[in-house]
């Protein structure tokens, strides 16, 4: 599956980075579709700004937490912002301590140069996008 047409507020708050920013959060944009269109679960994704940064929300289905493209203030990094509040990054860091740069519990930062880490990517994307169905299946047992 290929990402739909890029929503014209998306494309306008991705050409406001850095260009090589932008770049690199195009391909993530590609990979969140492209993992949420392997999970049943998942369903059609909402694509938004939230606090001006592209956002992608379950709405349809509820099953995951949101996702935020961006950067952070003072880095040269792409960064993939995640809920504070889940355990998401701390996930991640445990998964691959040595594949990403981490800050706090909200983002997963990426280089922007060099090949984009597909795999491991889409194992955290998937992880965010299935967030809420993990947890109704803990609290289930």
């Amino acid at each position: 599956m290929t990402a739909p047409k890029l929503p014209r507020e998306v494309d306008r708050a991705l050409g406001a980075l850095p260009a090589p920013i932008g770049k690199r959060l195009l391909q993530v944009r590609d990979l969140i579709f492209a993992t949420a269109a392997a999970h049943d679960d998942v369903g059609k994704l909402t694509e938004t700004l939230k606090w001006g940064e592209p956002a992608y929300l379950t709405d349809e289905t509820g099953s995951g937490s949101t996702i935020r493209l961006g950067r952070l203030k003072g880095s040269d990094h792409a960064a993939i912002l995640f809920n504070c509040k889940t355990t998401l990054v701390d996930t991640f860091r445990e998964r691959f301590p040595d594949r990403f740069e981490y800050r706090q519990t909200r983002a997963l930062l990426l280089p922007v140069a060099g090949k984009l880490p597909k795999q491991e990517l889409s194992v955290c994307l998937s992880l965010a996008l299935t967030y809420h169905l993990d947890r109704r299946g803990k609290k289930a047992r």
